[in-house]
């Protein structure tokens, strides 16, 4: 009896070999990327989905819409918060297994969430969801660059920018089509299916960790103050965005952002088994590159929450949302042939900045054609193409920076700088919509949303070009 739970154990804490069909298969590698794109796609959908669901449950549970906000909030709040810890300790006890479990998690949530009786629950239920991304997320960049060769990762993650991208502009469409004809808890039960899908997909296609990162604890104290920091960061930049709270609030909350930041920082530079190795806070190419990314997510998510503003009254939602998928559709065809037509000897810090350029030059121009249909689909999608030109090369820079051991940890991080970048590109074309609607226009005026974004994805390009190449590569 106590053999058999042993052998129970050991088989739930350790990764299950590929079979060997599976394994001998020159596709194998693609066929691991395929994995990961499932839940990357569910990732982005999940992100875009849910906003469309707030109104029906404003209904159902009789709440505000502040309220009903925190279905959103505290997922995002957990999950920028966990993302990195999920990476550190994949790193140890394998990628294969903790991405394994956060399907599961993230599936058990989704059910959760589609069957909440109350608003409380379903924030809990959503809270549980969060728990299980943040394992996904910050192993699918890891998985995705150690399951291909080495001269092919820009290609892997550009394919898989190209599942999130496809999330992102169904999202809106699905969520109203099934919020409409099914019910909101649909856009839940969704996630059900292919989370069970993904689960046995996962266990025969992906390959075992080989590389690990080993450390003999885990770093509390720091996934800790990196949580606080973090936590507090994004409510600040809620509250600028809208949320409901006095303004000194949000004061607070940058301090305790910043100085549980300090002592984050601190930490890591002094724990013998950091939760983020000291190499990697002391890599310039490894800052730069997360700027980078911080700034990229931002460029790429504040239109989706600036152009439905400056249409209202214009048209109808379904109108809305067609224009709108432009950005990601401008992003995942990018990504995808990026490949073909830039040279293969093109280092990744020219493409970068090239792609991050030309969405600059995007952003301006729709500053001056925002009022044309024509003209916002076009620059929509030049700014998704070249976002989708950016962000895989970007990425692929990042996770260049460090051995493979730490490939998770870096995969989190990116995702660290994705979640912290949409909230800041949410919260700034909030605020700048506010700060213009105070000279007394009845109209939404986006200039200065546009302007502040398009000198982010100037800035993007600019750190993009300035991080130096690795010296043996070519692509580096």
């Amino acid at each position: 009896m106590f053999g058999y739970r042993s052998n129970l154990l050991d088989g739930l804490r350790t990764e299950a070999p590929r079979p060997p069909a599976v394994r001998g298969n020159p596709h194998a590698p693609w066929l691991a990327v395929g994995v990961v794109c499932f839940g990357a796609f569910m990732g982005q959908l999940d992100a875009s989905i849910v906003t469309l669901t707030f109104r029906p449950m404003e209904h159902d549970f009789s709440e505000p819409l502040a309220a009903v906000q925190w279905v959103s909030l505290a997922y995002l709040l957990l999950l920028v918060a966990l993302v990195t810890p999920a990476g550190r300790l994949a790193d140890s006890a394998g990628r294969k297994l903790i991405y394994g479990y956060g399907f599961v998690v993230f599936t058990i949530g989704s059910a959760a969430c589609g069957l909440a009786p109350s608003l409380g629950i379903l924030i809990g239920s959503r809270l549980f969801q969060a728990a299980g991304a943040a394992m996904l997320q910050s192993n699918s960049v890891a998985l995705v660059t150690t399951s291909v060769p080495r001269e092919r990762m820009r290609l892997a993650l550009s394919v898989q920018a190209a599942a999130q991208s496809l999330g992102l502009g169904l999202g809106p469409t699905l969520g109203g089509l099934l919020t409409q004809t099914v019910g909101w808890r649909a856009v839940y039960w969704i996630n059900v299916p292919v989370g069970i899908l993904a689960v046995v997909a996962g266990r025969y296609l992906l390959p075992r960790t080989r590389q690990r990162s080993r450390f003999e604890y885990f770093d509390w104290p720091g996934a800790t103050l990196l949580g606080i920091a973090t936590t507090a960061l994004l409510v600040a930049l809620s509250v600028i965005g809208g949320l409901p709270a006095p303004g000194w609030f949000a004061l607070v909350m940058v301090v305790v952002a910043g100085a549980a930041g300090l002592a984050f920082a601190v930490r890591q530079l002094r724990a013998r088994f950091p939760l983020i190795p000291s190499a990697l806070l002391r890599s310039a190419r490894l800052v730069l590159g997360l700027a980078g990314a911080f700034l990229g997510y931002l460029a790429l998510f504040g239109p989706l929450v600036l152009v439905p503003q400056l249409l209202d009254g214009h048209g109808n939602v379904a109108r809305t949302g067609l224009i709108l998928s432009a950005l990601p559709v401008g992003f995942g065809v990018a990504a995808l042939t990026a490949e073909w037509v830039f040279p293969a000897s093109l280092p990744n810090r020219v493409r970068g900045s090239v792609g991050a350029a030309v969405s600059a030059v995007a952003l301006v121009m729709l500053i001056f054609t925002a009022g044309s249909t024509a003209g916002l689909v076009m620059l929509l999608g030049l700014a998704g193409l070249g976002l989708g030109v950016f962000v895989p090369a970007n990425n692929a820079v990042i996770m260049r920076s460090a051995a493979a051991s730490s490939a998770a940890v870096l995969g989190g991080l990116v995702n660290m700088a994705r979640g912290i970048g949409t909230t800041f590109g949410i919260a700034l074309v909030t605020l700048a919509l506010h700060l213009t609607a105070q000279g007394g226009g009845t109209h939404p005026d986006g200039t200065v949303a546009f302007a502040v974004l398009a000198v982010a994805a100037g800035c993007a390009a600019v750190i993009a070009f300035s991080i130096r190449p690795l010296g043996f590569t070519a692509v580096g």
